[in-house]
């Protein structure tokens, strides 16, 4: 492979806020960017050279964003492959279109983890709502008598799915879904959430990221800390199974490989995004290189960078619920030690919208958690 050297020009699919991360990582090396979203006003719009309107299932926008690029990379999930394969008839698509359809597709994503040796919780594929009915009614074998139901294709931070407890309406779920595919999972006993991010580049080169340690409420991140606490035992399990699967699918990008530790101390892989994180945004304060130059290096085949951890780091995560109350009052929490702030340029706050994060340094991974959290609270 040859490398894409600077003064190329990189197109993004999407323009939110991974996207205007990884264009001033890129311009920071001398590239020029280009993105292609639906909203003209999205944030990677302010830091670009060129932004082409378009929906994701919007072929020829994505045909005239790659017609004046030397490399295409993504950052969300939700493009059509169809606008994946009008780009890459003008310029290399990378993550490649395989990994998308698995990935965008829960039921095709978890059989794919599950037929090549990856530990998954008990699952089950989901076409109707008799399937569901049986699925409940059957709880103890494949999924237990707690489940969440999460719809195959689309949501994310939590949209898009139902937790089920014993004697709810397993019928009312369905429809509360679309009565679409879904994917039946059991809820197990966890001990803690972490993600293992990974990069690979065309010519191979593999570098697999510390674990970061993720809390969620009502699905949506709140917090993220790098590095992670868990044993070293499960740290180096971990990186072991993200390069791996990076191998597997024969990756050109990021992947972030979302795993579960169990109560009794087992990996389980919940989700794959192939592509920058909201749990490494920290690596911009804490690491050697971050997520988005990464990001651009391995697209652009060059060599990958040092992902060694300088000092531990948090983010949390700014909702637009913060706005709905009144503006944000930022010079507090800035008035906390080695806290920053990171604003995204989203123009309207809705609840649940993630508008910005704060990051903080410390000593330890905890320090950094609790200056963040007092930051936010500070708001």
């Amino acid at each position: 492979m040859s490398a894409i050297v600077q003064g190329s020009t990189i197109g993004i699919l999407g323009g939110g806020q991974l996207g205007r991360m990884t264009a001033m990582a890129a311009r920071s090396m001398g590239y020029r960017v280009q993105v292609m979203d639906p909203d003209p006003s999205c944030p990677a719009r302010f830091v670009v050279d060129a932004c082409f309107v378009g929906s994701w299932d919007d072929a020829r926008a994505a045909a005239d964003l790659a017609r004046g690029c030397d490399v295409i990379t993504l950052e969300i999930e939700q493009i059509s492959l169809a606008s994946l394969e009008a780009a890459a008839r003008h310029a290399p698509v990378r993550p490649g279109r395989d990994i998308l359809a698995m990935v965008q597709d829960r039921i095709r994503q978890k059989n794919w983890l599950r037929d090549h040796g990856y530990p998954v919780g008990p699952y089950r594929a989901i076409y109707s709502e008799r399937d569901l009915l049986r699925a409940v009614q059957e709880s103890g074998q494949e999924v237990g008598s707690r489940i969440y139901l999460k719809r195959a294709q689309g949501g994310y931070d939590g949209r898009g799915q139902v937790k089920l407890e014993p004697g709810s309406d397993a019928g009312e779920a369905w429809r509360a879904l679309g009565e679409q595919p879904c994917v039946a999972e059991q809820a197990c006993d966890l001990e803690s959430e972490i993600s293992v991010m990974v990069a690979r580049n065309p010519s191979g080169q593999v570098l697999a990221y510390p674990a970061a340690t993720n809390h969620h409420a009502q699905q949506i991140l709140v917090w993220s800390a790098l590095p992670s606490s868990i044993p070293a035992t499960l740290e180096k399990r971990a990186q072991e199974l993200a390069t791996t699967m990076a191998c597997e699918l024969k990756l050109e990008g990021l992947l972030a490989v979302e795993m579960f530790v169990t109560a009794g101390q087992s990996l389980l892989v919940n989700e794959l995004a192939p592509r920058p994180h909201n749990s490494y945004h920290a690596s911009q304060r804490c690491c050697v290189t971050s997520q988005f130059e990464q990001a651009v290096r391995a697209v652009c085949d060059l060599p990958l960078g040092d992902v060694r951890i300088m000092r531990p780091a948090a983010i949390a995560n700014l909702l637009g619920d913060l706005w709905l109350k009144g503006e944000p009052q930022f010079e507090r929490a800035l008035a906390v030690p080695e806290v920053s702030l990171h604003l995204y340029e989203k123009h309207t706050a809705r609840a649940g919208r993630k508008m910005g994060h704060l990051s903080a340094t410390a000593d330890t991974a905890e320090e950094a958690v609790a200056r963040v959290l007092e930051a936010g609270n500070r708001l």
